[in-house]
C-alpha cells in the first residue's frame, strides 16, 4: 500500500515545540512505516521522516513571516494532488482545502478533521460529504451535518513521555496562551488553591498575554517558562502535582491532557468538548464546571494514583492503537472502492 500523508506546513513535521496537527501526522506516518506501509510525507522541507519526504515549502510559515501562508498552502496542497495517481490513498491532515481537489482525482482520500476553526468552513465539508471519508478525533467534535467513518483518538508514543509518581509542589498550565484555553483562569485557580503555577506554551494572543497573564508573573508563585520543547515538556508534566485545563470552548481533543496522564499526572479540566472522553472523572483527574469546583478538585489530587493515569493513557491513547485503527480504515476504504 502506498499512502500520501498530507501534513500542515505551519510548523515542521514533527514540530520542534508547538504543532499538534504536525505531531499527529508525524506519529501516524512513522507508525505506518514501521508496519511496512510505503508512506510519502508531504510537509516542509526541514521535516523528518523515515519514509519519503516531498516538499515545496522550505520552511514552516509560522517560523518565517516572509512567507505568505495562503500562497504556500496552495502550492503545498497542489503538489500532493498533482501526484495523486502515484498513491493508493491520500490521508489529509490539512483541513478543508484538499477536499476541493477530491472531485478532480481518482485516488480515494481520507480526511482527519482536527476540529473546526470556524462555522464558515462547514459548507466545504458538507459539499464533499460523499466524495471523501471523514474521521473525527472525538465523538464530541462530530458535526451533525457530516458523515463519519468513525472516531479515532490521537495516539502518542509512551516511550516519549517520562513517567513519575513523585510530584513536586506546583500546578501546571501547558498549552497555547489564548483566552479560550484559560491561562488566566488557571492563575486564579492556583492562587485560590494556594499553589505555585508554572505556565508553558506558545503565546498565540500577545495582547491577552500582556494584559491578562504578564501582570501576574513574579518568578515565584506564577512563572512563565516559554514555549516548551519535548525535554522541558516531560520535566514539567512528570513533576507537576496536576495539570489545569480550564477551557472556555468545546475543545475537539487536547493532546496536553493525554500527555499529562501519560506522565502520571492527573488533570483538572472544565467539562467541555472532548474532556469527558479523555479523563476518567475521579480516576485520572476531575471534570469541573467552575473555578470553585476546580479549587476543590485540586485539594483532592492526592487521591489520584499516578500509575492509573499512565495505564489509562497507554491503553486508550497509545500510538499502537491509533495506527491499527487507521490501517483498518485504509483497508475498508480500498475494499469499498
Amino acid at each position: 500500500m502506498k499512502v500520501a500523508l498530507l501534513s500542515s506546513i505551519a510548523w515542521r513535521t514533527p514540530p520542534r515545540k508547538y504543532g499538534p496537527w504536525e505531531q499527529v501526522a508525524s506519529t501516524l506516518a512513522e507508525g505506518l512505516i514501521e508496519r511496512g506501509i510505503d508512506v510519502t510525507l508531504f510537509a516542509t522541507a526541514d521535516s523528518i521522516t523515515k519514509g519519503h519526504l516531498d516538499s515545496v515549502c522550505k520552511y514552516p510559515y509560522a517560523e518565517n513571516r516572509e512567507l505568505d501562508p495562503k500562497v504556500w498552502e496552495c502550492l503545498h496542497v497542489a503538489n500532493a494532488m498533482e501526484k495523486a495517481n502515484q498513491y493508493d490513498l491520500i490521508h489529509n491532515h490539512f483541513d478543508f482545502l484538499p477536499l476541493t481537489y477530491s472531485g478532480l482525482i481518482n485516488t480515494p482520500m481520507i480526511t482527519t478533521i482536527h476540529g473546526f476553526s470556524s462555522p464558515q468552513i462547514i459548507p466545504v465539508y458538507k459539499k464533499y460529504n460523499h466524495a471523501t471519508n471523514y474521521i473525527s478525533i472525538s465523538n464530541a467534535d462530530q458535526h451533525p451535518d457530516l458523515h463519519y467513518l468513525r472516531t479515532i483518538y490521537h495516539g502518542i508514543n509512551p516511550s516519549n513521555f517520562t513517567f513519575s509518581n513523585k510530584k513536586e509542589n506546583y500546578l501546571l498550565y501547558f498549552g497555547r496562551i489564548h483566552r479560550d484555553k484559560g491561562a488566566h483562569v488557571a492563575i486564579e485557580i492556583a492562587k485560590q488553591a494556594d499553589y505555585p503555577l508554572k505556565i508553558a506554551g506558545l503565546i498565540q494572543d500577545h495582547d491577552y498575554f500582556e494584559n491578562q497573564i504578564k501582570p501576574h508573573l513574579d518568578d515565584e508563585q506564577v512563572i512563565y517558562l516559554g514555549n516548551a520543547d519535548p525535554l522541558l515538556r516531560n520535566e514539567l508534566l512528570s513533576k507537576a502535582k496536576g495539570l489545569l485545563h480550564p477551557i472556555s470552548f468545546d475543545e475537539p481533543f487536547g493532546l496536553s491532557i493525554v500527555e499529562a496522564m501519560m506522565c502520571g499526572t492527573p488533570v483538572v479540566a472544565f467539562n467541555r468538548g472532548s474532556m469527558a472522553e479523555l479523563i476518567v472523572d475521579g480516576r485520572t483527574g476531575y471534570l469541573v464546571n467552575t473555578i470553585s469546583e476546580a479549587v476543590e478538585a485540586v485539594a483532592r489530587l492526592d487521591q489520584i494514583e499516578s500509575q492509573v493515569c499512565r495505564d489509562h493513557a497507554v491503553s486508550k491513547f497509545g500510538v499502537d492503537r491509533m495506527i491499527e485503527e487507521y490501517i483498518n480504515v485504509y483497508a475498508q476504504i480500498l475494499e469499498n472502492r
